[in-house]
């Protein structure tokens, strides 16, 4: 993939009480470059219960490369294809959700857990041209995986 239509990306998980944190690092790591930083932050959830937030930015071309090579191997490419109207925000943003138990497993698939927002590269910026942007990066996905 020579070009890359993002300016970032950016991964975010929850790990609640009653999940191990670690579990959940792997499952986010799964998509990202070895030994990529990721960052903790303590939150509380409404009843006083540990929440803590699991985050990162991936702003490198060769390293946000890699978290769309990871997403190549997705089945659901088409699904989000044909979704590409409600994924990709006013603000140029493509967002989609990853199954946290399947990431945890090294698999990606579409689901619950994993939030991935990428800032779709448009000239000008409107939301039309970041959603052809995506058309043409997800097409390449598919053909790819």
């Amino acid at each position: 993939m020579a070009s890359v239509p993002f300016h970032y990306v950016d991964l975010r998980a929850f790990a609640y009480a009653t999940e191990d944190v670690d579990r959940v690092e792997t499952a986010l790591r799964t998509v990202l470059p070895e030994e990529f930083p990721v960052e903790r932050t303590r939150s509380e959830g409404y009843h006083g219960d540990r929440i803590l937030v699991l985050e990162t930015r991936v702003e490198n071309a060769d390293d946000v490369r890699h978290v769309l090579d990871r997403l190549a191997g997705m089945d659901a490419v088409d699904r989000v294809l044909d979704e590409l109207d409600e994924r990709v925000t006013e603000n140029t943003e493509l967002f989609l959700r990853l199954d946290k138990q399947a990431a945890y497993r090294g698999q990606i698939e579409l689901g619950e857990g994993l939030t991935l927002r990428g800032k779709v590269e448009a000239y000008p910026a409107d939301r039309d041209r970041a959603i052809e942007n995506a058309r043409e990066l997800l097409t390449r996905l598919a053909d790819a995986g």
